[in-house]
């Protein structure tokens, strides 16, 4: 929720913003995004940063550095000149890399400063279609009585697809074996071929398989349905997990930590204006997620949440990174 004040200022003090907006930006701006290009955080970033060019006057220029769970474009932004030209596009992976990785060149709360929370997106929980089980409570039903003989699979080791899956699995007490594989789609591909049972994906790329019956959805890891499949539950209202359980995959834009506080308000104005876009808004929910925004703060205190969240879930499951 965005709180607005409204406040009356002297005559002469309000040419001051003016003239602050006016000196930034004067050149394009660079947006670094923690993935390779034609993937959906990169195509969400495009948008999104093609739309805040026109709020800001100046291109926004897009370069891909993927890598290291996104863990390479964070740190290259981390050391560069904090002037409001160098932002990072990342998602929630940077929050659960504090807890996977032993060793990080960069602190995510300590040299980078939240702009703007962007979009947020559900998983789906899938499981394969020849398995006796049509909706959450079948499942877990089905995961306790089959404990220790069943696998699911994940995008790899500390993926959000595996830690999902690992709270579900705790919650409902039952034993699962993990198989990481390298990315989603295969991890996906197996599920649908029955190699695996279960598997925790982001919706946009689970959503295919899902309508066409290659794979059964059973609940959705968000604490608010998706309007892509508004039949399929949450995980809180089917059981499978507590009640205030909410685990998205979610976007957002970070400016080095320096970066002056009202250059990243102007920067965070943009977003803004950009997501309220109705062009924007529409394409981000056909990619089966929704457009958040909000002020710095409220990044800040999402983000202090998930990696509070994860630094507790990610040494439970024994995962771990150099």
């Amino acid at each position: 929720m965005i709180i607005r004040r409204h406040l009356l200022l002297a005559p002469g003090l309000l040419a001051m913003p003016a003239l602050a907006q006016g000196a930034f930006p004067n050149r394009p701006v660079r947006l670094v995004v923690a993935f390779p290009a034609g993937g959906p955080t990169d195509v969400l970033a495009r948008v999104i940063g093609e739309r805040m060019a026109v709020d800001l006057g100046q291109p926004v220029v897009i370069e891909n550095r993927g890598g290291a769970n996104g863990n390479i474009a964070a740190e290259a932004v981390s050391k560069m000149d904090a002037d409001g030209y160098n932002l990072l596009y990342n998602t929630s992976s940077i929050a659960i890399s504090r807890a996977l990785y032993k060793r990080l060149a960069y602190d995510v709360l300590r040299d980078l400063a939240p702009v703007a929370l962007t979009a947020a997106a559900p998983s789906l929980m899938v499981v394969n279609p020849g398995l006796p089980v049509r909706n959450a409570t079948e499942f877990a039903a089905w995961a306790k009585a089959n404990s220790g003989k069943i696998s699911y699979s994940s995008g790899g080791v500390g993926n959000a697809s595996h830690l999902q899956a690992f709270m579900v699995m705790k919650h409902i007490g039952a034993e699962a074996v993990h198989v990481p594989y390298r990315g989603t789609a295969a991890a996906l591909t197996d599920v649908a071929a029955g190699n695996v049972q279960f598997m925790s994906d982001a919706l946009n790329t689970a959503l295919p398989l899902a309508r066409g019956g290659q794979v059964r959805a059973i609940a959705v890891t968000t604490g608010r349905r998706s309007a892509q499949l508004p039949e399929v539950p949450t995980m809180a209202e089917s059981g499978l997990m507590p009640a205030d359980f909410d685990s998205g995959i979610w976007q957002g834009i970070m400016a080095p930590a320096r970066t002056p506080p009202e250059v990243v308000a102007r920067l965070n104005q943009a977003v803004n204006a950009a997501l309220r876009e109705p062009g924007v808004a529409a394409r981000v929910d056909q990619m089966g997620a929704w457009p958040t925004g909000g002020s710095p703060a409220d990044y800040k205190r999402y983000l202090d949440a998930e990696i509070a969240l994860w630094a507790r879930i990610v040494p439970e499951t024994g995962a771990s990174e150099e």
